[in-house]
């Protein structure tokens, strides 16, 4: 049943594995591409639209996750790791531009610098202020409501999925 399973999915498997291909030499493609007025108009969306701090967020789930490791190791480091972490924090905050640099090429990659243009126009407008001003609030909302969504789900798939293999004759 395996083999079927898997020599069912070979076409999907190649067709995806030449879609990736494709996509790495259009990425070296549009890198070669990109005018340095093209990148920083991506660039200006990304940081107009960085209201959640994304950057600065995801240090610090990086440094709580490195106070866990290295406090579970030996309980005594909690200050000193905490010191260090503040440091690390610190010294990575002078880094954003180097993955915000990367978002913008990914973004001049898919729109071309007019539509980009466009874009800013639109976010440096009455509405597009306002989206920018909720943008926070309706994220934290969005993840609330896909929280319970998926809880719900889990459980629901899983009950599936075993009614379904009962059906098929087995025991789960």
């Amino acid at each position: 049943m395996t083999t079927t399973f898997s020599l069912r999915r070979l076409p999907v498997a190649l067709l995806l594995a030449g879609a990736i291909a494709v996509s790495g030499m259009s990425v070296a493609r549009a890198q070669q591409e990109i005018s340095p007025e093209h990148l920083a108009a991506a660039r200006s969306y990304v940081d107009m639209t960085d209201g959640a701090a994304v950057y600065e967020n995801e240090l610090i789930e990086i440094g709580l996750n490195t106070m866990r490791v290295l406090v579970q190791q030996d309980p005594a480091l909690t200050d000193p790791v905490i010191e260090a972490i503040d440091a690390a924090y610190a010294e990575y905050l002078e880094r954003k531009s180097e993955l915000y640099n990367q978002f913008a090429r990914i973004y001049a990659m898919r729109f071309t610098q007019e539509e980009l243009e466009e874009i800013l126009v639109f976010y440096n407008g009455e509405v597009g202020q306002k989206l920018l001003a909720n943008n926070p609030g309706i994220n934290q909302d969005l993840q609330i409501v896909l929280g319970v969504w998926r809880n719900n789900t889990e459980s629901e798939f899983l009950a599936r999925v075993r009614a379904i293999l009962r059906e098929e004759g087995y025991s789960v």
